[in-house]
């Protein structure tokens, strides 16, 4: 994550759910609003209802790595929260990154242009 700083304090977490702009689908909820900063600010949250550790580091390491691969189309200067719902553990990594993307489009912090 090149342009990147992980979002961990609460009050961020906070302040993104409530006036964020978000977008969801079945496998992720993709929260974001832009910060004071040159870099974006990210933030992976997975619910204890999703599983045991394994599987939820499993699913903050697959949403950390499709991130990565996708930080250069994403705009600069925004705080991004992705939630994991209920289908992410079940999910393909391709339907993960899939819906990542769909859900940035939608949100409108995709770059125009830029294709994967």
């Amino acid at each position: 994550m090149k342009y990147s700083v992980s979002l961990k304090q609460n009050k961020d977490f906070r302040r993104l759910y409530h006036r964020g702009k978000y977008a969801a689908c079945a496998t992720l909820v993709l929260y974001w609003s832009p910060n004071r900063y040159q870099s974006n600010r990210l933030g992976i949250t997975v619910s204890t209802k999703l599983g045991n550790a394994v599987v939820r580091n499993r699913i903050r390491r697959r949403i950390r790595e499709i991130y990565r691969l996708h930080e250069e189309q994403l705009r600069r200067g925004i705080d991004l929260v992705v939630v994991a719902r209920a289908a992410a553990p079940d999910a393909e990594y391709q339907r993960l990154d899939r819906d990542f993307q769909r859900l940035a489009r939608r949100l409108g912090i995709w770059k125009e242009g830029t294709e994967t």
